[in-house]
């Protein structure tokens, strides 16, 4: 196996300081037997002790391979361990922010039967609200902007056309039925949306 075939066997190990160390000394002990193997198989045969003494850096390359190949395979296991544990807890910190909000909604849940002002109900319902939109905010989650902006089939899904008197609202949205989300840069939810469609009183066409 080359060293080229070793870091291709190790793309799929997490990165972190410790690993990347360890893959780089799997990687240089690699190289280096890879190359003795190949300056011992240019040797030009010979007899008696020069003979014996090819057999011998062959038997030592072997059991460097033999070593090599034992510390790789224990380092796969671990960063394949690793990265299932990574893969189970990664929800993790979200699932534990959501708690608080959760915890929140309880609360306000208990004491409504004993609130008699619709404000104060109000009040503590958009506090939650504001809660909750900070803590997502904080994880790189952005609205992505619709309400009487122009359609665009990057960003929004239009799941409705309606008929406006008014030129400028042509292919403008003006009614948002669903938000739409970024994750930092990656759309992770289209805007679902109504889109304007001049009709022309008079005729009582459309434009296109």
């Amino acid at each position: 196996m080359s060293p080229e075939e070793i870091m291709n066997q190790n793309d799929a190990a997490p990165e972190n300081h410790e690993t990347k160390e360890q893959e780089k000394n799997v990687t240089e002990q690699a190289a280096e037997v890879y190359a003795e193997a190949k300056d011992i198989a240019k040797e030009t045969p010979a007899q008696g002790s020069a003979e014996d003494s090819k057999d011998q850096k062959i038997n030592e390359l072997q059991d460097k391979y033999l070593r090599l190949s034992a510390e790789f395979d224990n380092y796969r296991k671990r960063t394949i361990r690793e990265r299932a544990e990574l893969i189970k807890s990664a929800g993790e910190d979200v699932l534990s922010g959501i708690l608080p909000v959760v915890d929140n909604f309880e609360r306000a849940l208990a004491h409504l039967t004993d609130i008699k002002e619709p404000d104060a109900i109000k009040e503590g319902v958009m506090l939650i609200y504001n809660k909750f939109r900070e803590f997502i905010s904080q994880r790189g989650i952005k609205e992505i902007g619709a309400l009487n902006l122009p359609f665009d089939a990057e960003l929004h899904d239009a799941v409705a056309k309606m008929p406006v008197s008014e030129k400028e609202k042509h292919n403008l949205i003006i009614d948002v039925v669903e938000k739409g989300y970024y994750l930092n840069d990656k759309i992770i939810r289209h805007a679902k949306v109504v889109v304007g469609e001049y009709r022309d009183p008079q005729t009582d066409s459309t434009q296109n």
